[in-house]
């Protein structure tokens, strides 16, 4: 069994209160389940209304298709237009860690 995550830290364009960061961050958060059938949600960030940390977790029987999701998710992020990608971190582990 392989587990991997992936965290975007990333800044929100033209915000100026919390509740304009979830009418921008909801949708992308629901789009990116639907789209790649992963978990996500806001991990940190949630008190600044111009910054998200959003991580995105799958677990998988095979690491080549963790890699593949997660380099797919990683792309969708970069390309939104909304939000500007700061960082991605990631990690992967498998049941033999």
């Amino acid at each position: 069994m392989w587990v991997g995550w992936i965290e975007f830290d990333v800044l929100l364009g033209d915000v100026h209160s919390l509740k304009a960061k979830r009418s921008v961050l909801r949708p992308v958060i629901a789009e990116i389940r639907k789209r790649f059938d992963v978990s996500v949600a806001e991990v940190d960030h949630q008190d600044l209304h111009r910054r998200a940390m959003v991580g995105v977790g799958l677990v998988s029987g095979q690491r080549a298709h963790l890699v593949e999701v997660l380099d797919a998710v990683e792309n969708h992020v970069a390309a939104l237009p909304e939000i500007d990608l700061l960082s991605a971190r990631r990690r992967i582990l498998s049941s033999d860690d």
